[in-house]
């Protein structure tokens, strides 16, 4: 265990220090999908130097070459790393304000087309879902969407709430509906470094959303999460 953690902190202090010439050349050359594949290429050095042992289910049902909302359930701090890195294609995540403010990283994702969000006013809120929608319409973006807002502290899913659904519904993007399973043992809530483990990862098919309204969007709701609920088995 700790071998492990030294050789991943040594690790990410590279990544980091190699981030920024890659970050500043990016920016030269407006490469945002390079700097995507930098850290796609990070979090698969990561799952290695950690242990984890991956199996994906349904990945070949999802439309890959039209924008998606990717909704998936939350039980850990992996979750977001290991979504980002099995997700083809250009995908993008609504982040809180405060992750945005992290030196050289939050600078990386704001470029890359992340949208930061403050999650204590409405207005921001709003703000935010619209920046998402326009990403999606003019450039094609899917988005990566935790329903839930925060990490489960028991394993059990939480209440749904609805910014991620009216980001659907405005933008006409089809839901994909994702269960994870197994990262919430491997590192729940509080705990630093993750322990080594299975984890299953299902893609479900698309939830289309051009044919609802904001009237509707309970129902939209309820339909997702059953699906999620269905992988969790």
């Amino acid at each position: 265990m700790i071998a492990r953690t030294a050789i991943l902190l040594c690790f990410y202090v590279f990544a980091v220090i190699l981030l920024v010439p890659l970050l500043v050349l990016s920016l030269i050359l407006s490469g945002r999908e390079f700097l995507i594949g930098v850290g796609k290429w990070a979090m698969r050095v990561s799952r290695w130097i950690l242990g984890f042992r991956i199996e994906v289910r349904g990945l070949e049902a999802v439309d890959l070459e039209s924008a998606s909302v990717f909704m998936s359930n939350h039980q850990s701090f992996i979750d977001g790393p290991l979504l980002l890195m099995l997700i083809p294609g250009p995908v993008r995540v609504i982040i809180k304000k405060s992750v945005s403010r992290i030196p050289v990283i939050g600078l990386g994702m704001k470029f890359v087309g992340f949208v930061p969000v403050d999650r204590k006013g409405t207005r921001t809120g709003r703000a935010a879902i619209d920046r998402a929608v326009r990403a999606i319409k003019d450039r094609g973006y899917s988005f990566l969407i935790f329903p839930e807002g925060t990490r489960c502290r028991d394993g059990a899913i939480q209440a749904f709430r609805r910014g991620g659904f009216f980001l659907a519904l405005e933008s006409g993007a089809p839901i994909v509906p994702v269960s994870i399973l197994g990262t919430y043992p491997l590192m729940p809530k509080g705990r630093i470094v993750p322990r080594r483990g299975p984890i299953r990862v299902t893609f479900h098919p698309p939830v289309p959303t051009r044919n609802s309204s904001p009237e509707r969007l309970g129902e939209l709701s309820d339909r997702v999460r059953a699906c999620i609920l269905a992988g969790l088995e």
